[in-house]
């Protein structure tokens, strides 16, 4: 018995120093071991001023906070959207009296991308409905696991701290044991203090000007004095300075040590830093303007499109399901469904959007009408009506004239 619990005692202190490890009360998504010693904690605001994390996570941030967030009704097997829905009108409109929905996911994007979690504080009426969404900084929130199982979240704002149910907020999860998400910003302290030293060092570079330190050549023996005197009439060479013009006496020589432009600017490093950084965030460094990598207008199309299916889609599917399982009430989740629509970011593209549109047009998937709906025209009578090109009619009515259009809403229109 003294053998088990002492097992027992050695199993629950290794499985709090895993990250992935479930436990009873506190959840910590950081490294339980660092892989590289003696780095530093760079933290969030430190993390922000490095220019390849701030791009990377305002480009997941405001491409996914830039698409619409649409609330169907399920009538019949089809759906309708609930224009008139208070869910539709949180989701799509205004999630909260301060921000728009564009400010609030972004800025829970950028929480679960730095921090591992995105929480966001849920408002309901007296029916259970949710009426309002507030995000929460992951810093002041705690989540805790409580003997039976449930969690419950300590928010603290100022001097006050919160204990809020599991239906009470909204939950956003990184890659972790499902429980809570891992720290990202934690996991990738070793590239992040490389990312600094790096760009320490690049700046006191050329703080100096750029220049290297030079060789003064006499072709006489000085004394410590004179050696001195000359150090310091001829410092600024060294230092870079080109406030002034050095005239040379009696055969004094200054010969510049070499610095390739590469050494000066900490290529190489700063390029791999920029590289593993995406890596981290996972955004093809095309697409925060890194000029090492392919340029606009040669593949970027198929990168872009390779970005927008493995990586932001998946977090889309992320906010889906922890909105319907968080927000919705049961009664809710039977009658309506949620979505944020992906073809927003055709609007950026005209060409893509009419061939798609034609496409759906031409082969009765969609009609003239809901098309003309998306593209913000006003309704045409006789638009309303599925249409199909001639060449896709059933073999038995070939060379036979189609019914008239607007007959039953399915005619073949020639």
């Amino acid at each position: 018995m003294n053998f088990l619990n002492s097992f027992g005692s050695l199993r629950s202190w290794l499985g709090r120093a895993g990250a992935i490890a479930e436990t009873e009360g506190t959840q910590s998504g950081i490294p339980g071991t660092a892989l590289i010693p003696d780095t530093a904690n760079v933290g969030v605001d430190g993390a922000l001023q490095i220019s390849t994390v701030w791009a990377c996570i305002d480009r997941r941030a405001t491409t996914i906070a830039s698409l619409p967030y649409f609330v169907y009704e399920q009538i019949a097997g089809e759906k309708k959207l609930a224009r008139t829905s208070r869910l539709y009108q949180l989701l799509h409109d205004s999630p909260n009296s301060r921000m728009t929905p564009y400010e609030f996911w972004r800025a829970l994007i950028m929480n679960h991308d730095l921090r591992g979690n995105g929480y966001a504080r849920i408002e309901r009426d007296a029916s259970g409905e949710a009426v309002a969404l507030w995000p929460m900084p992951t810093d002041q929130v705690e989540a805790k696991v409580l003997k039976d199982g449930s969690m419950v979240y300590l928010y603290s704002f100022g001097n006050d701290i919160a204990v809020l149910a599991e239906s009470s907020v909204l939950v956003l999860k990184n890659l972790g044991n499902g429980t809570t998400g891992l720290a990202k910003l934690d996991f990738m302290r070793g590239t992040m203090d490389e990312a600094v030293k790096a760009q320490n060092a690049a700046s006191k570079l050329f703080g100096a000007g750029g220049k290297p330190t030079g060789i003064l050549m006499v072709d006489k023996v000085l004394n410590k004095e004179q050696r001195e005197a000359v150090r310091l009439n001829f410092s600024e060479m060294a230092e870079g300075t080109t406030a002034r013009l050095h005239v040379l006496e009696a055969n004094m020589k200054y010969q510049q040590l070499s610095m390739t432009p590469e050494d000066q600017q900490l290529l190489a490093t700063r390029v791999f830093t920029v590289e593993e950084i995406c890596r981290w965030f996972d955004v093809p460094p095309v697409l925060v303007h890194n000029a090492n990598v392919t340029a606009w207008g040669s593949g970027v199309e198929q990168i872009y499109s390779g970005w927008v299916s493995l990586s932001i889609r998946p977090m889309l599917i992320c906010i889906e399901q922890s909105v319907r399982k968080r927000v919705m009430t049961p009664r809710q989740r039977v009658t309506m469904v949620g979505e944020m629509s992906l073809d927003a970011l055709l609007r950026g593209n005209p060409k893509d959007r009419a061939e798609i549109n034609a496409k759906n047009v031409q082969n009765g998937i969609s009609t003239r009408a809901e098309v003309r709906q998306l593209e913000g025209l006003p309704f045409v009578p006789g638009s309303d009506v599925l249409t199909a090109q001639s060449n896709l009619v059933p073999l038995d009515m070939l060379g036979k004239t189609p019914p008239a259009a607007g007959g039953n809403g399915n005619n073949i229109a020639q």
